[in-house]
């Protein structure tokens, strides 16, 4: 099914939406700034285990998370959330978090909103050439670059995923 404009919203089928790579991720937006007037965004997100988000704080955008596949860690703030299947996680505006993968191929939904998240994504990502995992990254990503784009997004990366900077222990 393709998107299906109507005067109420629109509708978009399995397998459809604007496919990206994002730092080993493969995130497909769902629901994009332009749907909503920059007020939401839904992006289905995949990864392998182990890998995720960088910790990071949004200044005015509330996220959550909502796992289709697979198994999750979430931390916001000090306090770990493991996530299965029909789970759900809120990380509000003001409040670090991250999130990453404990099992490979696992699938999450996440809100933001309003959406000022987009830009990064498609600054930093890249349009995906297949709708598949994208190959493992082959080192750390540039954190100065990240950290800039971020800032012109609306949030602050404070670590890589893992457990809260200062606490110790790995994610894998």
């Amino acid at each position: 099914m393709s998107a299906v404009e109507t005067k109420q919203g629109f509708a978009l089928g399995p397998g459809e939406g604007e496919a990206h790579w994002l730092l080993g991720m493969y995130e497909v937006v769902k629901v994009c700034g332009a749907d909503t007037g920059g007020d939401f965004g839904l992006l289905e997100v995949t990864v392998r285990a182990g890998e995720g988000s960088p910790w990071h704080v949004h200044r005015e955008e509330d996220e959550w998370f909502y796992v289709l596949e697979g198994e999750f860690t979430v931390w916001v703030g000090d306090t770990k959330h493991s996530l299965t299947p029909g789970s759900v996680a809120f990380g509000p505006k003001g409040v670090p978090h991250t999130f990453y993968g404990e099992t490979d191929g696992a699938k999450v939904l996440i809100g933001l909103l309003p959406f000022h998240f987009e830009p990064f994504l498609r600054e930093v990502g890249e349009l995906a050439p297949e709708r598949v995992l994208p190959p493992p990254l082959d080192g750390p990503p540039d954190m100065v670059r990240l950290m800039s784009v971020a800032d012109r997004a609306g949030f602050d990366i404070l670590g890589p995923p893992g457990p809260p900077p200062g606490q110790g222990g790995s994610h894998s």
